[in-house]
């Protein structure tokens, strides 16, 4: 009897179904990506959207910047893309800041600030406050290296912000 209960669970609805009753107006987020920026490297890690990349699993996160000292400071960067008859582009995006101590298995983040900043990129911002000149070319070669044409369909405000 217990197994024929349906369990509740996160509801991601697609704009391309009308959907109505319990669950509309949920977020669609398949059309959302992380990009991690760590280092001397920028890379697609699915996991963002969860809080399971590479560099975040294993990590208890505080908001206290004071509790991680030794932290390494790496980004996600929210990144939406959406679709015109030429074909898809990069429509917003954001930058939010984050400090890795993986001895400590600690690290620091604001996770209002993480779902601000991706509702940002959902409505078509672009905000990459906090990232260097080194961040940003680290950021534009890999949008450019996962879809070139993606890249040259893209507003004339990111190429800006990334140059």
């Amino acid at each position: 009897m217990e197994a024929d209960k349906k369990k509740l669970a996160l509801n991601i609805v697609s704009s391309k179904v009308n959907h109505k009753g319990f669950g509309a107006g949920a977020i669609d987020l398949s059309n959302v990506s992380g990009i991690i920026i760590d280092g001397d490297e920028a890379y697609l890690d699915e996991g963002t959207l969860h809080a399971k990349s590479k560099i975040e699993k294993g990590i208890k996160f505080s908001v206290n910047k004071e509790d991680v000292p030794n932290g390494r400071k790496a980004w996600i960067v929210w990144v939406a893309v959406d679709r015109t008859e030429e074909g898809a582009y990069y429509a917003g995006m954001t930058a939010c800041e984050m400090l890795i101590d993986t001895e400590a298995r600690r690290g620091w983040k604001i996770l209002a600030e993480h779902v601000n900043k991706m509702d940002a990129a959902m409505k078509r911002k672009f905000i990459f406050d906090g990232l260097d000149d080194k961040e940003r070319a680290l950021l534009k070669n890999q949008l450019i290296a996962h879809n070139e044409e993606w890249w040259n369909r893209s507003d004339k405000a990111l190429k800006d912000a990334l140059s």
